[in-house]
């Protein structure tokens, strides 16, 4: 049985920082992609960033230039570092990976910006 286990949310003023964590734990064969989606309250699940096994990359416009995704092989780890934050990133982030084969998600941390 795999687990993954975010942390790093919390409040935050606008164009502040803050770096979310995923740490996946259990019996790991293989990771592939690694996400990060966001469901603000009152609208759908948005897929935020991903990261391929290699180290490929995708954002949704609207956090490019201010978020960034990166992995960790070895701690089986995804981070997301968010700069500039702004009032309608506020959410719940959750954490995707596919692990063995199989999709995986987070409990889900809340981000609030706001002044």
């Amino acid at each position: 049985q795999v687990q993954l286990v975010e942390s790093g949310g919390g409040l935050v003023q606008p164009g502040g920082s803050l770096r979310l964590s995923c740490a996946a734990s259990g019996s790991i064969r293989d990771i592939g992609d690694m996400r990060w989606y966001r469901q603000a309250p009152g609208k759908s699940h948005e897929l935020v960033a991903r990261i391929g096994a290699i180290g490929d990359r995708n954002y949704m416009d609207s956090v490019k230039g201010r978020f960034t995704i990166s992995r960790v092989g070895a701690n089986h780890t995804v981070y997301l570092q968010m700069n500039s934050l702004k009032p309608e990133d506020t959410a719940v982030y959750y954490c995707y990976a596919n692990i063995n084969g199989v999709p995986s998600w987070g409990q889900g941390t809340q981000v609030t910006v706001s002044s």
